[in-house]
């Protein structure tokens, strides 16, 4: 069913676009191969795509189909030209790109101006792109914050923490996103200001091709917390970082989306993010309806729940791809562990979108959490457990909503790899959602030892269950590790004063363990499934396992001499 903008989003002139890779479509035929992702984007809020082109020989052609698509389905596009391809210099070949397209009916505009974007360019003459163009333009480029101020408006690329140099974030040096907004509107002085929106960060390509590079940005329960940021920033643009990218696992479109590998698919596969689309959907409406709140764009009871494949303590440097020397080593490349991965937890993240109070059960092997939940958002990080991952909700005695996921985390290496992507479920569960076979495995085998892994879709569907009886009280404790809770902001009661509670901020480190905080007129937590008492002493490190932190109630007797583990509740 179409969605159908509201007045109040009409009215505020609010736009949701996706950055849409170009280079890795090459082998669709036709107007057609687009309609799925203009469809699934335009009933989850999505007003455009933005076009990512290089220098590709099919770009043309690819642009022509994916216009066509666009003006049959209601869609706006863009074209986002990515200046890791072209030069600053070929302000005429961009003019003239411009100039071939802007005319489409499904182009976007701002009043009678053809809307452009880009990845990168600094230094690129706007005046000379005008001219050539030959139509009245709105430029949003992806200049650096201190080169924004002679475009219409300005879109930041950064959207997860880091450490000012396009890695994670250290002790030393914590780039915020919030901070990247700061610096960008200060310098745009009014003008329209697009906001960048993340899910995830990870890459991890060896040398099985030219561009080896492997790190993560500390992305955790980022997707949740940014979108909370936007309802208070409430800039002029929003623009999602990615539909397809999957290179670089940030991807909210479907796997089955058609598309070429180049290897990335040995991290993607089995791995569907489509329920972060679901999650974004109550805030997108929320955000273009200029709202802080996202109680009332919440249509239905949903759970959405990520977590990666495995811990972080899985040793796969004998079989791992970025192992082996490469021959044009750069600062984004690394061996083995991808770069800035202690900046992510290891934990089970879990939002509840609800229209009334209920209590969320999470039991990811062994470790069990329960938590009492508000109408609205809710999102808490669990310990992560080797095993089985099942989830309920349950409201006055009985089960609502109850699944497991048809992805365990593994205590081992998945395909000999280290695998930070994320896997992306819902409850109710969604659609089955695979990669294609043929071209979106045709770089799979590239850089894995031969026999670990198959090139093909594994997972089965996920199951759900109906109404059942709620677990007994007996099985819920109290619990006392509330910091890893964040809650969205609630909407004030009528005759409440203004205000609120404070938004979480993606402006420190997404770690749950440093980020997540709670307000206690919010929500309060319980938990269950790992023995408490008092002074147990711990002789081994892998006596902690699965979460590898020492509880409160342990104490470290190990080797003399020997560093004690981290406490589980970072203090």
């Amino acid at each position: 069913m179409e969605r159908r903008q509201s007045p109040e989003e009409q009215s505020t002139g609010k736009m949701v676009f996706a950055h849409f890779m170009v280079g890795i479509v090459a082998g669709r035929t036709g107007a057609a191969d687009y309609d799925d992702d203009m469809t699934r984007a335009k009933s989850f809020g999505i007003d455009a795509f933005a076009l990512n082109i290089g220098t590709d020989t099919f770009t043309d052609e690819q642009l022509g189909y994916a216009y066509q698509s666009a003006a049959k389905n209601g869609m706006k596009v863009f074209i986002s030209f990515d200046f890791n391809w072209f030069k600053t210099s070929q302000t005429a070949d961009v003019g003239a790109k411009i100039k071939k397209f802007g005319g489409q009916p499904a182009q976007l505009k701002v009043g009678d101006k053809v809307f452009v974007s880009s990845f990168s360019g600094d230094g690129l003459d706007l005046a000379a792109v005008r001219s050539a163009a030959g139509m009245p333009l709105f430029i949003a480029p992806n200049f650096k914050a201190a080169n924004a101020a002679n475009a219409d408006a300005a879109f930041n690329w950064i959207a997860w923490p880091n450490n000012g140099a396009n890695k994670a974030p250290t002790d030393a040096v914590n780039v915020t996103v919030a901070d990247g907004d700061q610096a960008y509107m200060k310098a745009l002085g009014g003008k329209p200001y697009m906001a960048p929106v993340s899910p995830w960060f990870f890459t991890h390509y060896g040398p099985e091709v030219s561009y080896s590079k492997n790190w993560v940005f500390p992305s955790d329960l980022l997707w949740y917390e940014r979108w909370t940021e936007i309802l208070q920033l409430g800039p002029q643009y929003v623009e999602i970082i990615t539909w397809n990218d999957y290179g670089e696992s940030h991807y909210i479109g479907p796997l089955s989306s058609p598309h070429n590998d180049d290897g990335n698919s040995k991290w993607v596969n089995d791995m569907p993010h489509n329920g972060w689309l679901d999650m974004a959907k109550p805030f997108i409406a929320a955000y273009k309806a200029g709202a802080k709140f996202v109680n009332k764009y919440i249509e239905k009871d949903q759970i959405v729940y990520w977590y990666r494949p495995s811990l972080k303590s899985a040793n796969c440097d004998s079989t791992d791809n970025t192992m082996k020397a490469v021959s044009n080593p750069t600062e984004n490349f690394f061996q083995g562990r991808p770069n800035g991965a202690d900046t992510m937890s290891d934990s089970v993240f879990v939002v509840a979108l609800l229209k009334e109070p209920a209590t969320v059960e999470v039991s990811s092997g062994k470790s069990k959490k329960t938590f009492t939940a508000q109408a609205g958002a809710n999102a808490w990080a669990a310990p992560m457990g080797v095993g089985k991952q099942t989830f309920s909700l349950i409201r006055g005695g009985k089960s609502v909503l109850s699944g497991t996921s048809p992805r365990d985390i593994s205590a081992d290496c998945i395909c000999g790899i280290y695998n930070f992507n994320a896997y992306v479920g819902t409850l109710p569960a969604g659609q089955p959602d695979a990669l294609q076979t043929g071209n979106a495995f045709e770089g799979f085998a590239k850089g894995l030892v031969p026999g670990l892994c198959q090139p093909k879709p594994l997972l089965k569907s996920p199951t759900s269950a109906g109404p059942a009886p709620a677990p007994a009280p007996a099985d819920i404790e109290s619990g006392s590790n509330d910091k890893n809770i964040v809650i969205a902001p609630v909407e004030p009661p009528v005759g409440a004063p203004s205000g609120g509670v404070p938004a979480p901020s993606s402006s420190a480190s997404s770690s749950a363990a440093k980020s997540a905080t709670a307000s206690t007129s919010a929500t309060t937590s319980t938990s269950t499934g790992i023995a408490t008492g008092g002074g147990n002493k711990i002789t081994s490190l892998s006596q902690l396992a699965p979460l590898n932190c020492l509880r409160k109630d342990q104490v470290w007797a190990g080797p003399a001499g020997s560093d004690p583990p981290a406490p589980c509740d970072g203090g």
